[in-house]
Parts: structure tokens; C-alpha cells; sequence
């Protein structure tokens, strides 16, 4: 990479009636010298669409498989990191909440959880392939495409007759408290096993996994705001010790913490401090359920 990036990014609340199945809608352009590329990590995280105007990215899960050239790239619910190459382009992504899997996918996350796929070639994620009419398009505005796509979910399917559930078990699980499973299923009125089954199929993972899976972004995402800072200066206080953390942190990113603090991080970086000054939080697994 030879000259400096730059990246603009522009958030989107979804309207009130959808507001508790996403994240939120953003608009991504990167400018880059023709012929250049950025390579980053995208973290662990909730399922996301993202629709590419032009100049699609290739992207690789840590064992397979690589996407290049998908104009409409859809994952599932992560736990590991997704490695990427960019160039010049301009990109929505839509977060789908645990909530949103539940309303507009329906299926059981867990069968679907750190996947990588061509959304246009996937019987899983076609449904969405005709935003790409007005997503992969230089041709209209931004707020042209947003309205296009929050009119095409509020068509798509209604609310999922456990909404309740799925949002009290999210509203707890993104506590900073919470430690143990036990804890969880008390708070939320479930035995573990009813927990262990809502989690996997509106979540992707056992409670226990998400509970450590927050841990690790919270410590991460403080350090990607600071860093400047020391690892020892933002990992989540109910970490035993340092190798505690490491150990964790391999799990999940699959490198050491030193060597993804080597690592150049200009897209996330960027993206993570604007969404926490126009969004008021740097990572979609740290965001409050709606």
C-alpha cells in the first residue's frame, strides 16, 4: 500500500420499527491510489450483509473459505477473525442484531456461525440479493439507498413470535457483570438448557462462548480507541492474569495480542472511532439491544 487512505464513514439509525433487528446501516468509501489495497481483520461479530458499488474485496476466514469478486458478501455470526484485502470502493453494511437473524433469516444460527459466503449464491441469503440493484450502484444517493433498504425489510417478514426472549437474553448478555452461565439463565428466567437452545439458534453460539466472546471485544475495542495504550491498561478486569487473556485472545483472533498490535488496522481503526463518536459504541457485540 503506497499513499494514504482515506475512509469515510456515514451511520444510519434504522427507523424505529426496525431498530431492534439491527446494529445499524452505514455507508463505507474508501479512496485508495488506483491499484492499491488496505488489508485488515474484521472482528467477531453478529451476521452482516455488505453490498459493494464497485471493486468487490476478497475476504478469508482463518480456514477457508476466500471470497472474491461478490458484489453481495454475507456472514453468519463469528467468534474468529475474517482477514480482507480492499481497494477502492464504496460498501453498505447492514448489522443484523440476534433479533434480525429471528425475523429475517429464521434459521438455526448455529448451523450457520463464522461462515463467509456469496450472498447472491447462497440459498441462506438470496432473499436480499434484489437490494443489490440499489446497493451495488454508484447511481443514486445515500439517502436514496436508505430508504430503498429500510423499505425492503419492513416488507420482508414481521416481528418473530419470541422477540421477547431473544431481546431480554441479548439485554443481558452484553452486561460487563456478567461472568457466569449460571448467572445468565437466572437473570433472563430460563433453565440453561432452554438458554443453551434460544442462544444457538437466534445467537450462533453457547451462552458460555458469547459471555467470553464479550469479554475479549470489550478489551478490544479499548484498545483499538487507545492505541497508544498497553495491552495491560484495557483487558477486561475479570481476566485472571495476563496469560489468561492471551489465551483468550488467541481463541478468538487467532494471533497473539503483540502480533495484532503489529499489524496495521486501517479500516477497523478508523471505522471503530467513528462509530463511537457518532454511534456512541465502537463494535456491534458492544451494542446495547434496542
Amino acid at each position: 500500500m503506497t499513499g494514504h487512505p482515506m475512509i469515510d464513514v456515514r451511520f444510519f439509525a434504522p427507523p424505529a420499527d426496525l431498530a431492534p433487528c439491527f446494529t445499524t446501516f452505514y455507508r463505507l468509501e474508501v479512496t485508495v491510489p488506483q491499484g492499491d489495497h488496505l488489508e485488515d481483520w474484521l472482528q467477531p461479530e453478529w451476521a452482516n450483509l455488505r453490498f459493494f458499488s464497485d471493486n468487490p474485496p476478497a475476504a478469508e476466514l482463518p480456514d477457508g473459505p476466500r471470497i472474491a469478486g461478490a458484489r453481495f458478501q454475507a456472514t453468519g455470526p463469528s467468534s474468529c477473525p475474517i482477514h480482507f484485502e480492499l481497494g477502492r470502493t464504496r460498501m453498505w453494511g447492514i448489522g443484523l442484531f440476534p433479533l434480525g437473524w429471528a425475523r429475517f433469516i429464521g434459521e438455526d444460527a448455529s448451523d450457520h456461525a463464522n461462515t463467509l459466503v456469496d450472498g447472491e449464491a447462497s440459498p441462506l441469503f438470496e432473499r436480499f440479493a434484489p437490494l443489490c440493484d440499489m446497493l451495488c450502484s454508484r447511481d443514486h444517493s445515500d439517502e436514496e439507498q436508505f430508504d430503498a433498504l429500510t423499505d425492503f425489510f419492513r416488507r420482508l417478514a414481521g416481528p418473530p413470535a419470541d422477540q421477547q426472549r431473544i431481546q431480554k437474553v441479548h439485554e443481558v448478555m452484553v452486561d460487563p457483570q456478567l461472568l457466569q452461565v449460571e448467572d445468565f439463565a437466572h437473570r433472563v428466567g430460563l433453565s440453561k438448557r432452554t438458554l443453551e437452545r434460544v442462544c444457538a439458534r437466534n445467537f450462533g453460539f453457547p451462552p458460555r462462548l458469547l459471555l467470553r466472546r464479550q469479554r475479549l471485544m470489550r478489551s478490544l475495542a479499548a484498545f483499538m480507541l487507545e492505541p497508544r495504550s498497553n495491552w495491560s491498561d484495557v483487558i477486561d478486569r475479570h481476566y485472571h492474569d495476563q496469560s489468561h487473556f492471551v489465551h483468550e485472545f488467541h481463541a478468538f483472533m487467532c494471533c497473539t495480542p503483540s502480533e495484532y498490535a503489529a499489524q496495521p488496522h486501517p479500516v477497523l481503526g478508523a471505522f471503530m472511532a467513528e462509530r463511537k463518536r457518532i454511534w456512541g459504541s465502537p463494535a456491534q457485540t458492544l451494542d446495547l439491544p434496542k
